[in-house]
């Protein structure tokens, strides 16, 4: 069913604040309009871009948490984390990640995703990569998002070590899979 402008407006405005998240191209098609008509009334509304969101989102609501590295320092975007537990990020993957003759992501982008997450879900102020088991199961192309969770799943307290999982996604495909001994202060 159509809309008009201003009932569309007010109903993306609504959309965007529950889901900071929600791409231009999700909303075109959850509006039944087209992607630049979602630019427009972006635009008009004052509605940062979906990186801009992302970014103001994972800035005020993390940069108290995290412990171990400078917010900025991390590679991708920090949606979820809960300290010495479990953390979410999100990178999307533009010209400047992929090799230019195929379109596939740098595996070097993947891993550095995954590996500032290992370190940022650490609650000390010191966290360093002291071994990675990793694999990559898929080639990552130009335009996607990849998604990367981490997981605690031990700390030993006596050697200062603490072990974290990190698993990434395209579209709820397995991407990328490692395991992060790290370094923690005693």
């Amino acid at each position: 069913m159509k809309r008009n402008k201003k009932e569309r407006q007010h109903l993306l405005t609504d959309t965007i604040k529950e889901n900071p998240f929600v791409t231009d191209e999700e909303l075109a098609e959850k509006f039944t309009v087209s992607v630049q008509t979602i630019r427009l009334d972006r635009l008009e509304l004052s509605i940062p871009e979906l990186r801009e969101r992302i970014k103001h989102v994972a800035e005020k609501t993390f940069e108290d948490e995290v412990r171990s590295l400078p917010i900025e320092e991390i590679i991708g975007e920090i949606i979820d984390i809960e300290l010495d537990k479990t953390a979410i990020s999100i990178f999307d993957v533009k010209n400047e990640h992929v090799f230019k003759r195929n379109g596939i992501a740098r595996g070097h982008h993947l891993f550095a995703q995954a590996n500032s997450l290992a370190v940022a879900v650490i609650n000390d102020e010191l966290a360093l990569t002291a071994k990675a088991n990793i694999q990559f199961t898929r080639p990552v192309r130009l335009n996607e998002r990849v998604i990367a969770k981490a997981k605690v799943l031990t700390i030993d307290v006596d050697s200062g070590r603490t072990i974290v999982e990190v698993n990434s996604f395209v579209n709820n495909e397995q991407v990328f899979k490692g395991e992060f001994d790290m370094f923690r202060k005693k």
